[in-house]
């Protein structure tokens, strides 16, 4: 049955150039767009991880649910007993302290809410690698009154590099506090948002400017993404008693954005289904009805009406496979030319920045347009082979 269906589907050369022509297309849509989607989650989750967040955080119980009411109650007292713990964990390259404040930022002439973080320097800066200092330099250990201003900050109270600001907040005891600092640069995130209002001081000054020694969280880098979820899941047994989460559990634009893309992603999945589903039904109906004839000679010589459904299902199949592998082929080499390329790409929403967006091959997506492929060549072929072979055999026969 295998050879027969084999010389059936090329003995209409055109036709069934045609018919894999628009297999091999809509297989090759799907790969790339779905690369392209899968490089725009790495692209996002990558920039929230070494801009803001880290891979996983970790801060005492409660502080995720209660801690914008009264954050300074959740703050952890030991941290070196945590950073000790997380250290020891695999694929943990560096653990950073940090304290969340707000207060106002004040500059003589006019003052502005922030949301400030203070932060080990150094870390911080090995961790930021998806943040861009576009005024003065990044903040060192030794910058104790020194200050990051995020750039909507800067321009919204006109500041650059050299001038001297006053933080204004509320200290763990309720008391106010003031601390002068000294302008050492405007940092650039991926975040348009977080930029309009953070600002981030040396961890020494943030601790005698809130006059504790406590930290609120403790951020966690690993030498590899896609280790997360394993370390997050070793850190509640070597932790029990905190709040341990992933970075994509703490970014709610990242879930809206992965979750929009989802969707727009299963929509193009069934267009593509469709339009291969009816490019594959128009030409078996056509080859089908020139064989009405053939398949009466086939039933008169004692071959089965389910021999003659199988065999036509099999031919849409093996449509299917060699249409959907030389999309498969097609897709591979456009998606690494695309790469090799690039595509530039203005800022996303709620982002100043933009960036070059590639094609990203992974095996979901190739087994998905795979898939697809073969599946809509053999759902295409099921109703005209029915139909065909319950035609009487006499009335099959008249064909000829």
């Amino acid at each position: 049955m295998l050879r027969l269906a084999l010389r059936n589907i090329f003995r209409q050369w055109l036709r069934t150039g045609l018919t894999l022509l628009a297999i091999a297309t809509g297989v090759t849509g799907l790969i790339l767009s779905g690369g392209f989607v899968e490089d725009v989650y790495l692209q996002l989750g990558e920039a929230t991880i070494h801009s803001q967040l880290g891979h996983l955080q970790v801060a005492n119980a409660g502080y995720r649910r209660a801690g914008r009411t009264d954050p300074y109650k959740f703050m952890i007292d030991d941290p070196t007993q945590v950073t000790r713990a997380l250290d020891a964990l695999p694929h943990v390259i560096q653990t950073a302290r940090r304290i969340a404040f707000s207060g106002l930022l004040n500059n003589g002439r006019g003052e502005t809410p922030i949301l400030g973080e203070g932060v080990e320097p150094e870390k911080e800066t090995r961790l930021g690698t998806s943040v861009k200092i576009i005024a003065g330099r990044p903040m060192r250990a030794t910058d104790e009154d020194g200050v990051l201003l995020g750039q909507g900050v800067a321009e919204r109270l006109d500041l650059k590099p050299g001038d001297t600001v006053t933080i204004l907040l509320n200290t763990t005891t309720g008391a106010l506090n003031t601390l002068d600092f000294t302008v050492i640069g405007v940092f650039q995130s991926f975040s348009k948002d977080y930029d309009a209002r953070a600002v981030r001081i040396n961890l020494a000054a943030c601790k005698e400017l809130l006059s504790t020694k406590a930290v609120h969280s403790v951020v966690v880098l690993l030498d590899e993404t896609k280790a997360t979820d394993e370390v997050v899941a070793a850190s509640r047994l070597a932790l029990p008693g905190f709040d341990i989460n992933a970075w994509y559990d703490l970014d709610d634009f990242y879930a809206k954005t992965v979750e929009l893309y989802r969707r727009q992603f299963g929509v193009l999945q069934l267009i593509v289904l469709v339009m291969v589903l009816l490019s594959v039904a128009n030409t078996v109906n056509m080859a089908l009805h020139e064989r009405v004839g053939e398949f009466g000679t086939m039933m008169a010589l004692g071959n089965r009406r389910g021999f003659i459904f199988r065999m036509i299902v099999l031919e849409s199949g093996l449509l299917g496979v060699i249409g959907a592998a030389l999309g498969l082929v097609l897709g591979l080499l456009l998606a690494w030319g695309i790469s090799l390329v690039g595509i530039p790409m203005p800022p996303p929403p709620n982002s100043n920045v933009g960036y070059t967006a590639a094609i990203q091959i992974r095996s979901v997506v190739i087994e998905i347009a795979f898939v697809i492929g073969v599946a809509a060549a053999v759902v295409a072929a099921l109703l005209p082979a029915g139909r065909v072979s319950r035609i009487p055999v006499v009335q099959a026969l008249r064909q000829n």
